[in-house]
């Protein structure tokens, strides 16, 4: 009774004005959550939100009925960690807006107001199968890259779902050459910026290094009302960042790459820290990541490590990759449905929103995505998106691109200014 009563506040909060009843029928159909694909299962979606989803579901009169025979139906794809919506030509400067080397602020930084809806790598990424988003800055001269946001990918100009849901900083070899003094002195700069939040109402008389701003964003995550969001990869640099909490105990701590991850996976289990990283790092490409191994993710998992995939060009096929790895003798990968969570609930959940999105389940927000074959497939395509029950373009300068050319004839194409 209670889920029901959350669900119905939810949807009376937030239900998109041109949302239909549309009943999804036929298809393959993964949940999200873990489970494994439902054959011949279907989905409905009332008011922006999921009604049902599986097999035997009946199909609400009056409701637009799609046909996803031979296809399959699965919740968005959540973008983890990436600056979506912040960049649209890498290599142009006045385009970037993930880095601020030059600023005064480091932790005051919020991506919000930087974040454009149109971005075309954003069109390119919703076309992809992507929903929502986990929109993280660089750091720049400093471990602290900034506040991030969670938004999703529709085609309206309000892409926000939660602004400055999480302080994003680097430590390891990267934080360590941000503050000029390695990584001694990058837990050292770490720990007084902690320190400065918690006395931010005081005069303690110790060396002040960072602006009010800055300072007045750390608050919320020394009370633990944000999560922060470290990027480590060494083992040891892991077990420090945990050790943090035996100074600051309500940090709420969430790790990004964890390369070595798997090294010290019991601890991360049972501090409940979860990671977000790569599926298939295995190179040792720095001295912080020598022990990398594609096993990283199952090993974590295992072990009790809540996971989910940072997100790279290819990431839906990685996440097939670690289902293949299963089957590879000595390695650790992870079946279907676990390999599929790490790229929908589990970000969702991660970043406290799993009630909200990266499911089918009841009451979840109606991010559906219908694929003209297994979404872990590198050969698959997606059909249609939904975005809060409201179908969405897959139109993008690329797909404009690719149809121009394709179909044309000598001659028969117009001049560029003539458009």
């Amino acid at each position: 009774m209670k889920r029901l009563l959350i669900w119905a506040a939810a949807l009376a909060a937030a239900t998109p004005a041109d949302a239909q009843t549309i009943a999804i029928v036929g298809g393959t159909v993964a949940i999200g959550d873990g489970s494994q694909p439902i054959a011949n299962g279907s989905v409905v979606i009332r008011d922006g939100r999921v009604v049902a989803a599986g097999a035997d579901v009946p199909v609400p009169a009056g409701a637009r009925t799609i046909d996803a025979t031979g296809k399959w139906v699965s919740p968005g794809l959540i973008v983890g960690m990436a600056p979506v919506g912040l960049v649209e030509v890498s290599g142009v400067a006045e385009t970037n807006d993930a880095r601020a080397s030059e600023s005064p602020f480091s932790a005051a930084i919020d991506v919000v107001p930087a974040i454009n809806p149109k971005a075309q790598p954003l069109q390119v990424t919703r076309a992809e199968g992507y929903t929502r988003a986990i929109v993280a800055p660089n750091a720049g001269g400093s471990i602290f890259a900034g506040q991030g946001a969670i938004i999703d990918l529709a085609t309206d100009m309000d892409p926000i779902v939660k602004g400055r849901a999480f302080q994003y900083m680097v430590l390891g070899e990267g934080g360590g050459e941000n503050v000029g003094g390695g990584r001694p002195g990058a837990f050292a700069y770490l720990r007084n910026a902690l320190m400065e939040a918690q006395a931010m109402e005081r005069d303690d008389g110790f060396e002040k290094k960072l602006s009010r701003l800055d300072a007045e964003a750390l608050v919320p995550v020394v009370e633990g009302r944000i999560p922060l969001f470290v990027s480590v990869n060494r083992a040891s640099d892991v077990l420090s960042v945990i050790g943090l909490r035996d100074d600051f105990p309500q940090l709420d701590l969430v790790l990004v790459g964890a390369n070595e991850g798997w090294m010290v996976a019991p601890q991360i289990a049972a501090a409940n820290v979860p990671v977000i990283t790569a599926a298939l790092t295995d190179l040792p490409e720095s001295f912080e990541s020598l022990a990398s191994t594609q096993s990283n993710v199952g090993r974590m998992r295992a072990a009790g490590v809540r996971v989910a995939l940072r997100t790279t060009r290819n990431t839906a096929q990685e996440a097939g990759n670690l289902v293949g790895l299963s089957q590879v003798p000595g390695a650790t990968g992870l079946d279907w449905g676990s390999a599929f969570a790490t790229i929908t609930s589990a970000p969702a959940e991660i970043v406290g929103m799993g009630e909200e999105f990266g499911s089918l389940l009841p009451g979840r927000r109606a991010d559906v995505v219908i694929w003209d074959g297994d979404p872990l497939e590198v050969q698959s395509g997606v059909e249609q998106v939904f975005i809060d029950g409201v179908e969405q373009s897959l139109v993008t300068h690329m797909s404009q691109l690719r149809d121009r050319y394709r179909r044309s004839v000598e001659g028969a194409l117009p001049k560029a200014y003539e458009r």
